[in-house]
This record gives structure tokens, C-alpha cells and sequence, in this order.
């Protein structure tokens, strides 16, 4: 089952996304008609793990991590589908990541990798877009719309064998399978819960396999996980 959030005159509408219809309590909203999909959770944080695909440690000359290596983007960092992306004027140099994120249900602390699923109430896709000639990870990777997060959330999928797939203009970029990470998703929630009470909404990000080159304003950036759904998102300037 797909659940999504949409961006209505009167506010946001969550419930059971069907096609083009987002079924509600209160009724029925056609996309377009009543609304526009927005990111399809509201976290207090977004946890991203870095540094977990080997061919992104080849890439990046990066030492293999013993544990998680994680970094946090503020909430203020997202942006919905087919939003735009806006790219700072203090950059020169800006990348893309395309990741397979985990939504938290319930509230909940020092869970067992076996005990995750029960935690979760689905998975999603992130871009992390990424400044990489600023110095240090946060002024990097947050900053507004580097953090686009949807289309909708699927609630049932196993995430430790999807096959990805990321273009840039219709061209392949990126493609992998969460097969290789090297901490899986239900290891990467239970790690994060030992550090952090989880709340409700939160995202968790799992990392992205090697990224062949930036983007540049007018660049359509479509990111696919099998079973997931895809997340599409166009580059502006930073006043388009």
C-alpha cells in the first residue's frame, strides 16, 4: 500500500494513495484537482548514512566505516516532488545521491535489527543533493531543497534487495542494488536507535552507490527504487 501527504488550499491531506487519488477520512482528492503531492512525512530530523556502498568508498578514496557513519539534515532542508531544486549562488559544485529512506511509526529506542520492522511504517526516496566544495558535511548537505523526499511512502516492501536506478535528463547515472550496501536498512535503524529516541516521521536515510558527475540548472533528476516508486525533481538558480 502507497500512503501520501498532498498540499491543499485548506492545508495537508494525508491517507491511501491510489493512482492519482489520495483516499482520506474525510473523502477523496484527485491529484492536480484538489492538489500536489508533497513529501510524505514530516520529520523532526532526517538521518543519512554516508560511506555505505563499496563502490562509493572506491569513488570517494574513503576508508571502509566499521560502524554507520551518519550526518543529519534539518527539516528545513526538504522538498517535495517535482519541486524544484534550487541551486545556491555560493556553489560551484553540486551532486546528486539517490537513496532509499525508511519512515518511523512509533516512538522508539534501542531497537533490535530483527525488531525494525515493526517500527517502520514504510519506505520513501530521498535526493541528497550535495554542495561538495563547501567546507565540512553540514554546510554541504544542508540547505534548502537539498533534502527532496517522496513521491509517497510504500508499506510493503523487504528493502535489503531493490534495485535503484538514477537519470539525470534521461540518462542513467547511477545503478544498484540495496543488496550491496554494507550495513543494511534494518542495521542501519537499529544502530541509530541506540543514539536517538526515533519519533514518528522521522527519516532515515541509507546511503547512495557511486555518483558519476554534478548538476547544473535545468538538469531533470529522476531517482527510481523498485516497488518504491520514483522521484522526480528539476534544477533552478537560486531565483528561478
Amino acid at each position: 500500500m502507497k500512503r501520501a501527504r498532498i498540499q491543499t488550499p485548506d492545508g495537508i491531506v494525508t491517507g491511501r494513495y491510489e493512482g492519482s487519488t489520495l483516499v482520506a477520512d474525510d473523502g477523496e482528492y484527485v491529484l492536480g484537482r484538489d492538489g500536489t503531492l508533497t513529501y510524505p512525512c514530516s520529520p523532526s530530523a532526517l538521518y543519512c548514512v554516508g560511506r555505505n556502498f563499496a563502490e562509493t568508498l572506491d569513488q570517494m578514496d574513503y576508508d571502509r566505516p566499521d560502524e554507520p557513519d551518519f550526518f543529519i539534515k534539518p527539516p528545513a532542508s526538504l522538498t517535495g516532488p517535482d519541486q524544484p531544486v534550487r541551486y545556491p549562488d555560493w556553489t560551484d559544485k553540486l551532486t546528486y545521491a539517490g537513496e532509499l529512506v525508511a519512515v518511523v511509526d512509533q516512538r522508539c529506542r534501542d531497537v533490535a535489527p530483527e525488531s525494525v520492522p515493526e517500527m517502520l511504517r514504510g519506505y520513501t526516496i530521498m535526493n541528497d543533493i550535495d554542495a561538495l566544495d563547501q567546507q565540512g558535511r553540514t554546510a554541504r548537505k544542508a540547505f534548502d531543497t537539498s533534502a527532496p523526499l517522496g513521491p509517497y511512502i510504500e508499506t510493503d516492501i523487504d528493502p535489503r534487495a531493490v534495485d535503484m536506478e538514477t537519470e539525470i535528463n534521461g540518462e542513467t547515472r547511477q545503478s544498484a542494488t540495496t543488496a550491496q550496501m554494507l550495513f543494511d536498512p534494518y542495521e542501519v535503524v537499529s544502530f541509530l536507535s541506540r543514539r536517538f529516541t526515533l519519533r514518528p516521521g522521522d527519516a532515515v536515510a541509507f546511503g547512495s552507490p557511486a555518483n558519476p558527475g554534478t548538476i547544473e540548472p535545468g538538469d531533470s533528476i529522476s531517482i527510481t527504487y523498485e516497488g518504491v516508486g520514483t522521484l522526480t525533481n528539476s534544477v533552478v538558480t537560486a531565483d528561478g
